[in-house]
């Protein structure tokens, strides 16, 4: 099982320490958020709570996971990056395709793509994209920037974006693509791609949908072996939990380690001490 330490909520000020100790500890990962603005008001409830409200208070750090990802790869020498989730849909195509490729130049090889479709309607429209259609926009900006980040002359012609002959450098290294969501939509749209990042979902709910998600692999001739399944789970906390998930089919679990010894107040110090504990507890080293 791998291990990735989640940056959300986190203070943007101790994220470089966190990810050299989470690398020096023989952790996998990283999972970069992905924000632009925390609006005050909001018509769009948040889909991924039972009352509809942010898990998140008002002035938490949302930093650009781009210009996080390109800092944290410069002060690690093995950790993964993955963006838990970025929205392309809210972007344009080229200015994304610049700055994640960028990241995973810098990364070289460490980025791991998470997209979702995005919820907030109202963030949406304040970066001036439409909201309808996301799920379209994206699969064809998924499709438009894999062309950006090959070497040499690329041409595009679809029904969202039109790219004249133009090139893009420098050319990344190959850029998995995982797709986040809880939706059969948002499954089928994962099954296509390199892998699936879930929410946070129960052992038996994120079992449920890998089967669902093998079951569409199947559909279009290609098995889980060079598929990704990557997830928060709330019920999973010993080895025996890590264990049934990973014979399940999930090789990655994001995790806040030192929430299970000092709450979500913690220091820098308390967090950089669970990470040491997590990994002592469940026999990693």
């Amino acid at each position: 099982m791998k291990f990735y330490v989640s940056m959300a909520f986190m203070d943007t000020r101790e994220a470089v320490e966190v990810a050299r100790a989470a690398d020096d500890l023989g952790y996998d990962g990283m999972g970069i958020p992905d924000h632009v603005v925390n609006l005050e008001t909001l018509k769009t409830p948040y889909p991924y709570t039972k009352d509809g409200k942010r898990r998140w208070e008002a002035f938490t750090d949302w930093p650009d996971p781009w210009v996080m990802i390109g800092a944290l790869a410069l002060v690690t020498t093995r950790l993964k990056f993955v963006t838990t989730v970025y929205l392309p849909a809210m972007r344009d195509p080229y200015s994304a395709a610049k700055a994640i490729g960028t990241a995973a130049y810098l990364a070289d090889g460490r980025l791991e793509l998470g997209i979702g479709v995005g919820w907030c309607e109202e963030e949406f429209e304040l970066l001036g994209q439409q909201f309808a259609r996301r799920g379209k926009r994206t699969d064809e900006m998924l499709e438009l920037m894999k062309k950006l980040w090959e070497p040499g002359w690329t041409e595009f012609d679809g029904e969202f974006y039109s790219t004249p002959r133009l090139e893009m450098e420098p050319t990344p290294p190959r850029i998995p693509i995982y797709v986040g969501g809880l939706s059969d939509i948002a499954l089928r749209r994962a099954a296509r791609h390199d892998g699936w990042i879930g929410d946070l979902i129960s052992t038996d709910a994120a079992l449920q949908r890998v089967d669902r998600l093998r079951d569409l692999r199947a559909e279009k001739g290609l098995t889980m072996d060079d598929f990704t399944v990557i997830t928060p789970l709330t019920d999973a906390f010993t080895p025996e939990h890590y264990a049934r998930a990973e014979a399940g089919g999930i090789q990655g679990i994001i995790t806040m380690p030192w929430m299970f010894y000092s709450g979500p107040d913690a220091t820098l110090a308390e967090k950089i001490d669970g990470l040491k504990r997590f990994r002592k507890d469940l026999a990693l080293d």
